[in-house]
C-alpha cells in the first residue's frame, strides 16, 4: 500500500522520517556529546568569552527549533497510522462500539462524556464474575440486572427453605 509521494510534502515526509530516525540513534547522541566536550575543552582557548558561549547557545537553539518541526511531522504521521489501525480493529470487532471510530476528532467535553461511559462500564464489569461477558453499557446493565435478580431469587429461596425447615415438625 506504499504510494509514491510527489512534491514538497513528499520530500519533507521522507526527510523527516530519515532525520528522526538518525536523531534518535546512539550515533547522534555520541556525536552531540563529543561536540559538547570539544566546545567545553575549547573554553580556555577562547577565555570562556561571550562569543564562545554564544556559539553553543545559538547552535543548540537552531537545532532544537528545527527538530521540533521534523519530529512533529513524524509524530503526526505515526499518530494517524495508529488511529487508522485502531479504527480497523474497532470496525472489525462485533463486540466493539463503532462510536469509538474517529473519537480523536471529538471535543474535550465529548471525550470526557465517553470516558465517563467507560468508567461506568468498568464499574459494572467489576460486579460481574467474567470481565469479558459484556461490551456495552446497555448489555452490562441488563446482565447485571439479571444476575442481581438471580441472586435475589437464591436469597429468597434460602430464606424460604430456612423458614420451612423451622416450621416442619421434627421426628
Amino acid at each position: 500500500m506504499k504510494r509514491t509521494k510527489q512534491g514538497i510534502l513528499g520530500i519533507f515526509d521522507r526527510f523527516s522520517k530519515k532525520v528522526t530516525k538518525a536523531a534518535g540513534s546512539p550515533y547522534a547522541f555520541v556525536s552531540a556529546f563529543i561536540i559538547i566536550i570539544i566546545w567545553a575543552l575549547s573554553g580556555p582557548l577562547f577565555n570562556f568569552s561571550d562569543t564562545w558561549q554564544l556559539v553553543i547557545n545559538t547552535g543548540t537553539t537552531i537545532i532544537t527549533f528545527l527538530m521540533v518541526f521534523i519530529i512533529q511531522q513524524s509524530q503526526n504521521k505515526d499518530t494517524i497510522a495508529l488511529q487508522i489501525k485502531l479504527n480497523e480493529l474497532i470496525a472489525s470487532s462485533d463486540k466493539a462500539s463503532n462510536r469509538l471510530i474517529d473519537i480523536e476528532d471529538l471535543t474535550e467535553e465529548e471525550l470526557e462524556k465517553a470516558k465517563q461511559f467507560y468508567i461506568k462500564l468498568a464499574d459494572l464489569a467489576e460486579k460481574e464474575d467474567d470481565a469479558f461477558i459484556s461490551h456495552s453499557i446497555e448489555e452490562a446493565n441488563q446482565i447485571h440486572k439479571e444476575k442481581s435478580q438471580k441472586q435475589d431469587l437464591k436469597k429468597n429461596n434460602k430464606k424460604t427453605a430456612a423458614v420451612k425447615k423451622q416450621q416442619s415438625p421434627t421426628l
